[in-house]
């Protein structure tokens, strides 16, 4: 069984509530809940995690190694600044792959870079919470699925 994290940082526990312009009306645990009902037939299970604390982030994506196959990471506003996240993402060696419900590219300049992006084998941004599963079915179809 193949077993994948899915970090998500700051204020995403306000989705449904926070800037619905930009990420909808949809909660994180709607979010969840989708991503879960989306791989039930798949030999796979998915962990979910969500802090607004930068070191607890840090803390779980390097616990992660001994636990699971991938992590897929949505930074938030770390991904824009944190060294530390990023060393943390660099510091294991299981792929990582970030995602970003907003295009960051339409937003805000200083959200058009992610420093975390340097460690991960790609980003997926602006499709909402499909993003997520995009990360998963790459994940499942090229680096952990047994052939």
């Amino acid at each position: 069984m193949n077993n994948i994290l899915i970090i998500n940082g700051p204020n995403l526990n306000l989705l449904g509530k926070r800037e619905p312009d930009v990420y909808g009306n949809i909660t994180l645990e709607d979010i969840n809940k989708e991503i879960k009902s989306h791989f039930k037939n798949e030999d796979l299970k998915i962990d979910f995690f969500q802090s607004n604390e930068e070191g607890t982030i840090i803390n779980k994506i390097i616990e992660s190694e001994k636990k699971y196959n991938a992590i897929v990471i949505n930074p938030a506003a770390y991904s824009h600044y944190s060294i530390a996240i990023l060393d943390a993402i660099r510091s294991i060696n299981i792929p990582v792959v970030e995602v970003h419900l907003s295009n960051i590219y339409r937003r805000e300049e200083y959200r058009k870079k992610s420093v975390t992006a340097e460690a991960s084998l790609g980003v997926i941004s602006g499709f909402g919470y499909y993003g997520y599963i995009m990360a998963i079915e790459f994940i499942l179809n090229n680096l952990v699925r047994e052939k």
